[in-house]
């Protein structure tokens, strides 16, 4: 018989592809990363607990083009600082991916906010425009030149925060409390080069960070990099307390908190 798709895969594949997946080489990446001061109360609305501020209202915008074997990777993603348990890190809002694959994995895996959209990253000389849109509104964007190379900094380890969850089958809340996520990032950087210019936040019912307002800008940067990353589950938190957060998610909050339409076929 012709191998059905859909069947059942044996011990020995389902191994092999674990096996093949610890093995990936370093995948290079070149990003435009711009953080900000934004509003401390801005910062601090956006936080689920037991997520706390930071000592600074920064948000961070990153922009990047991926090298993934077989086909390129538009990657991005805004992120406000954060603490928990003392340690500090970002919570991103919003993760903008050019590809299902990438999408899928990093929601379903370790709960990342990631949203199919349109990730752009142009550099002319030395002039450099990145951009992250989505429904046709580019609600992120970057435009600078190139103003010279940066000391490469060392190795690195950041940490990002993430709220797994399964909306509840019966529309109400959730099917178990969610879960708080550590993302640890081991990052090293082969190139940097310092941009001269602005960030750009246009307003969009999607993707509001245009409520983070630029206050000053911190850092603009240019560069390659590499990473990996490792999650562990910090743990449960309050489905109450995080339920006010949920529409975060999702374009349209009645996906999740509300019945369906009037008049719509069951």
């Amino acid at each position: 018989m012709t191998r059905v798709r859909y069947g059942a895969r044996s011990a020995a594949e389902i191994s092999a592809a674990r096996a093949a997946g610890t093995k990936l080489p370093d995948i290079w990446s070149t990003g435009v990363v711009a953080v900000w001061e934004s509003d401390p109360d801005a910062v601090a609305a956006v936080l689920p607990p037991p997520l706390v501020p930071a000592e600074r209202p920064l948000v961070r915008a990153a922009v990047s083009r991926v090298q993934l074997p077989g086909y390129p990777l538009g990657a991005g993603s805004v992120a406000v600082s954060a603490l928990h348990d003392g340690r500090e890190g970002w919570y991103p809002l919003v993760m903008p991916m050019t590809h299902e694959r990438a999408l899928i994995g990093g929601r379903e895996v370790f709960g990342e906010p990631k949203k199919l959209g349109d990730v752009t990253l142009e550099r002319d000389g030395l002039v450099v425009r990145a951009a992250l849109a989505r429904h046709g509104i580019a609600f992120v964007e970057v435009r600078g030149a190139v103003a010279g190379p940066l000391p490469l900094p060392e190795p690195a380890e950041k940490l990002d925060f993430y709220f797994k969850f399964l909306p509840a089958v019966d529309g109400s809340g959730f099917d178990a409390d969610p879960v708080l996520v550590h993302c640890v990032r081991h990052e090293k950087v082969r190139r940097l080069e310092r941009l001269t210019g602005d960030v750009v936040l246009r307003e969009s019912m999607y993707d509001p960070v245009a409520d983070l307002p630029v206050r000053r800008v911190v850092e603009l940067t240019i560069g390659e990099k590499t990473s990996d990353q490792k999650g562990t589950v910090a743990g449960r938190v309050s489905a109450r307390e995080f339920l006010p957060y949920l529409h975060q998610r999702y374009d349209d909050p009645q996906q999740i908190l509300d019945g369906p339409p009037a008049g719509s076929v069951r």
